[in-house]
Order: C-alpha cells, then structure tokens, then sequence
C-alpha cells in the first residue's frame, strides 16, 4: 500500500500486524484472510483504495481480486470508491441509527 492514503487509514488497520504472505493467498486460503477483514475499522477505506488504485492482488477490505475485478465490471463509471463507499456507509447509518461498517452492501 503506499502513498498518503495509505498512511492516514493504515495505522487502524486489523491486517497491520499480519504476515503479508497471509492475505496475499489463493484459493482456500482466502477466506481465513478475509476473517481479518470482518471488524476492521477500516475497512471501507481499504477497499476504496485497492479498487481505486487497481490493487490486482490480495485480501483488501474483505474481497479478494476476483471479486474486485467483478465490481469493478460493474460499476465501470465510478471514479472514485472512495467517495462513493464513504457516502454509502454514511447514507445506511443514518437510516438504521448504527455505526456498523455494512456500506458495501450498498454497492453490489
């Protein structure tokens, strides 16, 4: 991961203390990387940056390159995860009075 991006939300990462080589896995392996996702405080940021920056390999904020690569077929017309994963998280707190991190239902 790398420039200022990274350094702003990198530090409240659940994955900062791992192995690289346990979340830039294949098969099987995937989905014991992605549970280190699944209470990450920042894990929308993470996402926004591998799908904004084109990231093709590893776990980043819970999906794997193959499922990036589908969203990013999907959605060909967004220019920026970033903004686009913050204003969905933002949009389902405030509809369900929580603080949970459930934006990338959003996307899909």
């Amino acid at each position: 991961m790398v420039g200022e991006d990274r350094e702003t939300w990198g530090e409240g990462a659940a994955c900062r203390t791992a192995d690289p080589d346990e979340l830039f896995v294949e098969g099987a392996a995937q989905n014991k990387a992605k549970a280190v996702c699944a209470g990450c405080p920042v894990r929308t940021e993470c996402l926004a940056h591998a799908l904004d920056h084109r990231i093709e390999h590893g776990i980043w904020g819970g999906m794997t390159e193959r499922e990036r690569r589908a969203l990013l077929w999907r959605r060909p017309l967004v220019t920026s995860w970033r903004r686009l994963l913050e204003a969905a998280r933002s949009e389902h707190q405030r509809l369900t009075g929580t603080d949970e991190d459930r934006a990338l239902d959003a996307t899909g």
